[in-house]
């Protein structure tokens, strides 16, 4: 690699969601727009899986040209290696420059080892930046598959939108509307049949403003303004988790030092790593007052944090959203307990983990 131009970060969408929930077609409207051509799609199936959906003509080895332009690369082993592999043939100019990377899991993929992935390779922390997760959920199936299905509800658990695929098919209903708000309240929420631009769903801007989701099943749905959209939801889910799924809230109330945050979130992913599915949140760290950070981590990885100029709202407190599996917020708050933790909401029980309001995620793509 040489240049400064090498060393450009790139933004990444995570595009997840059960078989059959579209996946495919959202990406497929989306990269339609050719000012989006420059994007690189890792295609991450399972097996020998065929996707004659894709219909290319080779360029050079895995990679692919899609018939608008973008690039595709189909992963069926280590991730990692091809994704390293993709940025240094970009920087080598060996293939045509991409400005940003999407990558869409198998329909039975947990998403949060692919998080973990993008945080704990080194060359894949410097040059990638998570932009945001946007999981589909079937709204013909969509509850039943909740309930039956552990990787969809980690798949929606996870997410910052929850896309709804297929109203035209069926209407949103109560039903799968309390299940998506049970196991992740703070999501923006999308019926994909009224997105008139597929594209600035899965590639928006940070500065680019959201409206509200739509209603919730006849429910008016709000949306507070944060942090790029890290913002606190206000109201509470009282409902249980699907698979031992939770959802935690923090805020930071003491002064913070990078060392003892770094302590506290690397000790939780060293301990219960495989139970920490992702955490995200701002904070504001006491040798940087007045620039905080965006922080995120997913499994046993720390994601480098992403500093900003300045508070990009009046509320100033650093705050975390944790969504875990089969934790207790106990534990949570023993390892920040040196920034005097307060949780947000009801606390949760052993028994469900209902009341407490998240953090919401806006793109950073």
């Amino acid at each position: 690699m040489t240049g400064a131009a090498a060393f450009d970060t790139l933004p990444v969408t995570l595009l997840t969601g059960f078989l059959g929930s579209g996946k495919t077609t959202l990406l497929r409207r989306a990269l339609s727009a050719p000012a989006f051509s420059d994007t690189a799609v890792i295609v991450n199936e399972i097996g020998a899986i065929p996707i004659d959906h894709y219909l290319v003509d080779f360029v050079e080895g895995s990679v692919l040209e899609l018939p608008g332009g973008c690039l595709c690369c189909m992963v069926r082993e280590d991730l990692a290696q091809s994704l390293r592999a993709l940025i240094e043939r970009r920087d080598a100019g060996d293939i045509r420059r991409f400005r940003r990377i999407a990558i869409e899991t198998s329909g039975l993929a947990d998403p949060a080892p692919i998080l973990f992935t993008l945080g704990a390779d080194p060359m894949l922390d410097q040059r990638l930046r998570l932009g945001r997760v946007v999981t589909l959920v079937d709204a013909v199936t969509g509850a039943d598959t909740l309930d039956r299905f552990a990787e969809a509800a980690r798949q929606a658990a996870v997410a910052d939108a929850l896309v709804v695929s297929k109203t035209d098919l069926t209407p949103f209903s109560a039903d799968l509307a309390e299940r998506l708000d049970a196991l992740n309240p703070g999501a923006e929420r999308i019926l994909g049949a009224e997105s008139a631009d597929p594209a600035a769903l899965l590639f928006a801007p940070v500065d680019r403003p959201h409206p509200n989701p739509p209603p919730h099943a006849g429910e008016g749905g709000t949306r507070a303004a944060g942090a790029g959209g890290w913002g606190l939801q206000t109201g509470t889910a009282e409902a249980v988790h699907s698979h031992g799924i939770r959802v935690f809230s923090l805020i930071l109330s003491d002064a913070i030092s990078r060392f003892d945050f770094a302590r506290a979130l690397g000790g939780l992913a060293r301990d219960r790593g495989n139970d920490l599915l992702r955490v995200k949140g701002i904070v504001e760290f006491a040798d940087r007052p007045g620039r905080p950070a965006i922080v995120q981590a997913a499994q046993h990885a720390m994601f480098t944090p992403e500093w900003l100029d300045g508070w990009p709202d009046a509320d100033r407190r650093s705050r975390l959203v944790f969504i875990v599996h089969e934790m207790l917020p106990e534990e949570i708050l023993e390892r920040f307990a040196f920034a005097s933790p307060v949780l947000l909401g009801p606390p949760a029980s052993g028994r469900h983990a209902g009341g407490t309001p998240a953090l919401q995620a806006h793109p950073h793509a």
